[in-house]
């Protein structure tokens, strides 16, 4: 076996480099969020927070602040541990030994280190959901509904993630254009389970009851009807299942439209504020948003495959560099996998920061269509300023944090856009 410590490459300095500096900056971003929480509340949010639910914001905040800190760190530690004494090259050699055959290794491979990054981060998950959540007023789910969760996560994995990572190793290890041909199948995998998720894979964890006949699904229907929209169903899910928190979505594919609405929502809400939620979601199909997202999205899978070939390719220089920087002897498609993916984290944050700024971007259409649909772009407000207050959200995110990581434009941006009307 390679001593990963005792040969450093230039590919592992890249690596370190990379991984810290990603840390630094999110410490950075993090520290720069708090000190930008504001002392006073904002006046759009002057009806719905007093400043004593503008203290309860910012001491949301800053547990979930010191929370984050804590939780990166920890797994950036197991990182570096795992990698200094070898990890990665005893786990490849352990799972040769058990005689299987390479998919089959290689399936035992990536399952072992999952599992162990999933009992790592159970005890985050944990205290997220029955300390923090529960504190501040949020979690509603119990421990059974928790660990139910959490079986039917790792069962699905086992029946779905299984035979398509197992497709994957055997198309590496046996097929010429082997990336071209990973590519295609992921990418015809992510449209079928699309297509069927919300039939066969969301009704295992949340129950969706037909919307009773009245003047909000009245509503709603004639605002799918004016845009042009069709629904084949209209659905309340019980999102207080888990949490307080309210929020609204749309699922299926072309002709396989559906509206869900959690349950808080509906409870939390007006009628008005509901379909300037829906419009803006319709927005985003009508903007084509959605194609946009979709066809990126693929292309940019084409691209990572594309990569992860040169990183699992046995004759190729970049392979047996990368390899050598985790102290791995033998190039393979399993390990290959897991160490691209190590040294394409701090790349996907940057190309993240512009696949946010696109989606702001989006936002803001749709929140332009919205008005435009309703009539007034006033109910939309109202919804987005109540969600803010009712989840404790930051009212005015620091710069930073927002270029790293917001999909969606900070509050107050939203509203001025509203009401400047673009």
């Amino acid at each position: 076996m390679i001593d990963p410590m005792s040969d450093w490459n230039f590919m592992s300095v890249i690596i370190l480099l990379g991984i810290f500096a990603l840390w630094n900056l999110e410490l950075v971003a993090t520290l720069l969020n708090l000190k930008a929480f504001p002392e006073a509340v904002p006046q759009p949010l002057s009806d719905l927070m007093d400043a004593e639910k503008l203290g309860k914001a910012r001491s949301y905040l800053q547990v979930n602040a010191r929370f984050g800190i804590l939780q990166s760190t920890v797994s950036l530690v197991v990182l570096l541990i795992f990698w200094a004494v070898g990890g990665f090259g005893w786990l490849d050699q352990y799972t040769r030994s058990v005689s299987l055959s390479p998919v089959l290794a290689g399936l035992l491979f990536l399952t072992l280190l999952i599992l162990g990054q999933s009992l790592i981060s159970l005890p985050f998950s944990v205290y997220d959901t029955f300390v923090i959540e529960q504190k501040f007023g949020f979690n509603r789910s119990s421990v059974g509904t928790f660990i139910m969760d959490r079986l039917k996560g790792a069962l699905l994995a086992a029946v779905i993630g299984l035979p398509l990572a197992a497709a994957i190793l055997w198309i590496f290890g046996n097929v010429p254009y082997a990336w071209l041909w990973a590519w295609a199948v992921v990418t015809a995998f992510q449209l079928i389970l699309t297509y069927l998720a919300p039939s066969l894979i969301m009704p295992l964890f949340n129950k969706f009851t037909p919307m009773p006949e009245g003047d909000l699904k009245n509503g709603i229907e004639a605002l799918g009807e004016s845009c042009g929209f069709p629904l084949t169903g209209v659905f309340v899910m019980d999102g207080s299942k888990r949490s307080s928190k309210a929020n609204a979505f749309f699922t299926g594919l072309g002709k396989r439209k559906k509206i869900a609405l959690f349950d808080t929502l509906v409870e939390k809400s007006s009628q008005p504020e509901i379909l300037g939620v829906l419009a803006h979601e319709i927005g985003h199909f009508r903007c084509g948003h959605i194609k946009q997202r979709l066809v990126v999205g693929i292309l940019q899978t084409a691209v990572i495959f594309f990569l992860l070939g040169l990183a699992t390719d046995p004759d190729g220089k970049f392979a047996r560099v990368l390899f050598d920087a985790f102290g791995v002897q033998q190039i393979s498609p399993q390990v290959g996998l897991v160490l691209f993916s190590i040294l394409l984290e701090p790349v996907s944050k940057m190309l993240g920061v512009l696949a946010n700024a696109w989606s702001r971007r989006h936002e803001f259409e749709a929140d332009a269509y919205a008005a435009a649909a309703t009539g007034d772009g006033t109910a939309l407000g109202e919804a987005l300023k109540k969600m803010t207050a009712d989840h404790l959200s930051h009212p005015s995110p620091a710069p930073l944090r927002v270029w790293l990581d917001y999909s969606h434009p900070p509050l107050l941006q939203r509203l001025e856009a509203l009401q400047a009307g673009r």
